[in-house]
């Protein structure tokens, strides 16, 4: 059995590692802002170069264990904390504390099912699925993405997730700071600010990108 300090560095490490992953994938998919036709060419070509490296592939098995571990850890804290009278991730001065940090249990929820969906259109249908082939003889992710982008309900959908993003991770990182014991007086405005500049710039970036699909593709 995992003791508290146990499942809390689970968190901490998981939740780390996908904040960590966040950003490659955020820089990879960068590339849908080039023009329609560098675009398709290009992040077709990374696609392919990604599903065929082994390297990538033992990531993306770490990337799907985190996810799991990171969710069922979630859950069992928060039915621990709720069975002893306290919330999920609050600091007991419920007037000091954001609604975010006594919400991300339903924050988690959200981004949990995004992710389903998420994984589900793209992720499910490039691998096992029968995806278009674009010229270079590389299976059309692009045109996928453009496609899914498309209907207004997805990016809609697309855009309130990164919302819920957003406000998950600006408490996530926070805490995960404190958990390694990091979080030093001297330093906690700038940590805070470094955690919230972050969290802002990958969700809005991803939250930028179906938008800018569906107005120009």
């Amino acid at each position: 059995m995992l003791t508290t300090l146990s499942r809390k560095l689970l968190m901490c490490f998981t939740g780390l590692f996908l904040c960590f992953f966040l950003i490659i994938h955020f820089l990879g998919n960068l590339q849908l802002f080039l023009p329609a036709e560098q675009a398709h060419t290009q992040f077709n070509a990374y696609s392919h170069f990604l599903s065929g490296n082994i390297v990538i592939k033992i990531v993306s098995y770490v990337l799907y264990t985190s996810i799991i571990l990171h969710a069922l850890d979630a859950v069992v804290i928060t039915i621990k904390n709720r069975r002893s009278g306290k919330k999920y991730h609050c600091d007991q001065r419920q007037r000091a504390s954001k609604w975010y940090s006594r919400n991300m249990g339903v924050l988690g929820t959200i981004i949990l099912i995004f992710l389903v969906i998420h994984f589900q259109n793209f992720w499910y249908i490039y691998k096992f699925g029968t995806p278009p082939i674009d010229s270079n003889g590389n299976k059309d992710l692009y045109m996928l993405v453009v496609t899914t982008f498309r209907e207004w309900w997805y990016v809609v959908i697309y855009v309130l997730s990164m919302v819920a993003l957003c406000y998950h991770l600006i408490h996530g990182v926070h805490s995960a700071i404190r958990t390694l014991g990091l979080f030093h007086p001297k330093y906690v405005k700038w940590i805070r600010n470094c955690g919230i500049a972050y969290s802002v710039i990958i969700s809005v970036g991803f939250a930028m990108m179906p938008i800018y699909i569906y107005f120009t593709q």
